[in-house]
């Protein structure tokens, strides 16, 4: 059964909340950060977990494979530290453990999802920007949040002056 993790970008607000909680998950080490473009919009990056990732096809000491969720996962104790997977990750995700000297990425909280839950990424974003779920699931949020704004934005220029009055 796939999942996936999908960030919103255009509801993310910046806080840096889902950076935190993986830092702190993770032990001082996220694995999503929040960049800023020079216009200052914030950019969370994370792991896509890639249906067809180049990263697993490029890996010569086998260390990266699919999880019963379809995450991405790099197992450290077959990891070589050759860095061939950030050189062709579109994302520049996967990162060097300097002290492990093996590279490490986001398992979508692996150990989270074993238990039933969801990335701690996406249950605490107060923005609901990073949901997680099944492609359909995540389609079907996406079109309906993409309708909630049409109309949003619909409503924003019609008039309503004179509605509800009596002649």
């Amino acid at each position: 059964m796939r999942r996936i993790l999908h960030v919103d970008y255009s509801l993310c607000i910046g806080c840096e909340t889902c950076e935190g909680v993986c830092e702190f998950i993770h032990h001082g080490k996220p694995n999503i950060r929040v960049y800023y473009t020079v216009t200052g919009i914030p950019i969370p990056i994370t792991c896509r977990h890639c249906e067809k990732a180049p990263c697993m096809d490029v890996c010569p000491a086998g260390a990266i494979f699919k999880d019963y969720d379809g995450a991405v996962i790099i197992d450290p104790n077959k990891c070589i530290g050759c860095m061939m997977c950030l050189a062709v990750c579109p994302f520049g995700v996967p990162t060097f453990n300097v002290k492990l000297k093996v590279m490490t990425k986001c398992d979508m909280c692996a150990d989270r999802r074993q238990l039933g839950m969801a990335p701690a990424c996406s249950e605490m974003c107060p923005a609901e920007a990073i949901f997680f779920g099944k492609p359909e699931e995540i389609e079907d949020e996406i079109r309906r949040r993409t309708a909630e704004k049409i109309a949003r934005e619909r409503m924003s220029t019609i008039s309503l002056e004179g509605v509800g009055r009596l002649p």
